[in-house]
């Protein structure tokens, strides 16, 4: 069992002020695997009053000198690469296949990608007699959920450090354990004292502590719309930027031109990537009603191709959800699914048959279900795909904004100027055609209740800079 009850504060693991221990439960035993320790307000005041003092010269340094930081920091990931893969194993059920090519790349992605960027940023813009400055805005919060936790991590932190900006992390008390090995990363990469902190805790007491504290210039939250509004809340006394990358019940709209079989195929096993933990998910496939049963018949194929079980064991392609509480949640949507009257094509409630442990779901697909049921409007975060028919683009164009969130969408067509057209009326930040997807350089964000600002890329430094306007600077 892993016994990481530190802290990471001014450049040194510490112990916490007071020791209050949480178990991290392995999801896919049911068992302890590791200890932390949650962190209170003054520990909070440490890491901050540490970031702060940091600020005064690391938000000085030059581009070389941050440059090569970033090179540093990618060549100890490298080092650490599967020991971060196994830790996200660990903490969160992720297979494998997937915690070694997808999510432990995503830390390595972010931090290669900062580099590039930084190297030809521009931080200053001449406006002839006036110049335009792009300064570090100070200490920044970061809070990172537990479904992607290096991704988030690691797009946070990157652009942060490559801009100048000094930070907090408070990564999930739920999968910590990647987040650990990446304060490993950052401290023997040379990444000086202060600059980075990293202090384990639950919402409630470090995620608010860091969201107030007045010394904190800005948050980066990424979580569920509901706690998200929590840090708004927190930091709106103190004027601080707050930037946020909230849920979603992505649309997947397949067009009547569109090839069934793969537009069906691909969606659903991106659905069940993840085992449907990603806030992107296309949980909302839009099917022409006139194809809706073949479409039920592909997803059945699907879904029995499926392998979920052990993430530890060869060739299985889903593991468990992250914890006991998602796992009851996912159950009570499902059978509300079923009691409001959607068709269950595949799945339901209850766990795999061969999966006596572990906090397992059976890949479900719902069909003839209408925008207004609850599966339909709710995150559920899961391996739940909802299907609903439509009868002409413009109704199903209406139905994939129908939602509060608006984070991404999903648009599968044989014609591919048909596809531009309706992804130009589809009010979220990510808009896919034909199953493409963007790397590292991409911007990732959503509308509405999905959040604010942008992560990933050059469009993810703009989040952690000021912009200052020198009138006469060349008179």
């Amino acid at each position: 069992m892993r016994d990481y009850h530190q802290f990471y504060i001014n450049g040194e693991w510490v112990s916490p002020l007071q020791p209050n221990s949480f178990d991290v439960i392995n999801p896919a035993t049911e068992t302890v695997c590791a200890q932390i320790s949650l962190g209170s307000e003054k520990d909070i005041d440490l890491a901050v009053e540490a970031a702060k003092t940091a600020f005064q010269s690391f938000g000085k340094t030059s581009i070389k000198e941050r440059l090569e930081l970033l090179e540093s920091c990618v060549e100890i990931y490298k080092k650490y690469y599967d020991d971060i893969a196994d830790a996200i194993q660990e903490e969160m059920g992720a297979p494998s296949k997937l915690a070694q090519k997808s999510q432990a790349h995503t830390g390595l992605g972010h931090l290669q990608e900062a580099a590039r960027v930084l190297e030809n940023f521009e931080f200053e813009e001449d406006f002839g007699a006036h110049r335009v400055f792009k300064e570090p805005i100070g200490v920044c919060g970061l809070i990172t959920p537990w479904n992607w936790p290096v991704n988030q991590i690691g797009c946070k932190v990157a652009p942060a450090l490559a801009v100048g900006c000094t930070m907090i992390l408070k990564p999930s008390e739920i999968a910590p354990l990647s987040a650990y090995i990446w304060t490993q990363v950052m401290h023997e990469a040379g990444v000086p004292a202060g600059v980075f902190n990293m202090v384990n805790g639950d919402g409630a007491t470090a995620g608010t502590a860091l969201s107030s504290h007045p010394d904190v210039d800005m948050m980066s939250f990424t979580g569920s719309t509901r706690a998200g509004s929590l840090v708004a809340q927190n930091a709106a006394p103190t004027v601080k930027r707050v930037t946020q990358e909230l849920g979603g019940k992505s649309p997947n709209i397949i067009l009547d031109d569109a090839d069934l079989e793969a537009a069906v195929t691909g969606g659903l096993l991106h659905m069940y990537n993840n085992t449907g933990q990603s806030c992107n998910a296309p949980s909302r496939m839009l099917i022409p009603a006139d194809k809706l049963a073949e479409a039920e018949s592909i997803a059945i194929r699907v879904s029995e191709k499926v392998v979920v079980g052990d993430p530890t064991a060869e060739g299985v392609t889903m593991g468990p959800v992250v914890s006991d509480i998602q796992f009851d949640k996912i159950q009570t949507l499902i059978k509300k699914g079923i009691e409001e009257g959607a068709k269950l094509v595949c799945g339901g409630p209850g766990r795999p048959d061969e999966c006596e442990i572990g906090y397992f779901i059976r890949p479900t697909v719902f069909s003839d279900a209408n925008n207004d049921m609850t599966i339909a409007r709710e995150e559920i975060f899961g391996p739940v795909l909802v299907m609903i028919p439509y009868q002409t683009e413009e109704e199903a164009i209406e139905i994939a904004n129908d939602t509060p969130y608006g984070l991404a969408g999903y648009i599968q067509s044989g014609n591919i100027e048909r596809a531009r057209t309706v992804a130009s009326r589809i009010r979220a930040g990510n808009v896919h055609i034909n199953g493409a997807s963007g790397g590292y350089d991409v911007p990732f964000g959503g509308f509405k209740q999905s959040g604010n600002g942008r992560e990933w890329g050059s469009h993810g430094f703009t989040d952690y800079l000021e912009i200052k306007a020198v009138e006469g600077y060349a008179s």
